[in-house]
């Protein structure tokens, strides 16, 4: 039996993983910010130019996307797919910059055991994310494909849970006011992450189910 490929016209696959790829390394820059935070100033500022770099790193590889999608006559996948895959790619590295940059504007000088926890759900939804990214150019890794997605279902709501915690507490034991305000930001942003590593799977899911 011959594996069904997608077709192949453009780079569109390799940018896929390229991008995916930048999201992994965005999401490990993030938790090491944040884990670094109570011990080193310094420390904590280049993870966070490291987390500019990969941005920048990956709107170069969105770009060249949506130039290939422009001059591409065949496509793997429908246009809007690919528009939308790779867009949703995107928004994920931006909230994981607005975090980072966050923390830094809102001169946060330490951080919360739930704001770590949150960043390496973050983490463990981008590797999936880029799991099931790498497999997308064979419908035959369909099954696989969907029980990836699921997982990061399964991963954003326990983001959403632990957020939720978070805030009861936040709400609960902080007396400061500026300090409540930075916090309520930091974890609805971390979880938002999340929410859109789920947009991805969720593309990726119509994707699978579409051409199998």
């Amino acid at each position: 039996m011959f594996a069904r490929f997608m077709p192949q016209e453009g780079k569109f696959f390799e940018l896929f993983n390229a991008h995916a790829e930048q999201v992994v390394l965005g999401s490990e820059a993030l938790v090491a910010l944040l884990s670094v935070l109570n011990d080193s100033d310094e420390d904590a500022a280049k993870h966070c130019e490291i987390i500019d770099v990969i941005e920048n790193r990956a709107d170069g590889i969105t770009h060249e996307t949506m130039r290939q999608l422009h001059k591409s006559f065949i496509t793997p996948l429908d246009r809007e797919e690919i528009h939308q895959l790779i867009t949703r790619l995107d928004d994920i590295l931006d909230l994981i910059q607005d975090v980072a940059h966050t923390v830094t504007l809102y001169n946060v000088r330490h951080i919360t055991t739930e704001a770590v926890n949150l960043s390496e759900l973050c983490r463990s939804c981008c590797e999936r994310v880029r799991a099931a990214v790498a497999l997308l150019p064979s419908m035959d890794n369909g099954p696989e494909i969907l029980k990836i997605c699921h997982e990061i279902d399964q991963l954003e709501s326990a983001a959403d849970r632990e957020m939720r915690g978070a805030m009861s507490r936040l709400f609960r034991e902080e007396p400061d006011v500026r300090e409540l305000i930075k916090f309520k930001a930091i974890y609805e942003l971390l979880e938002t992450v999340t929410d859109r590593c789920e947009d991805v799977a969720n593309i990726i899911e119509g994707i699978v189910l579409e051409n199998s």
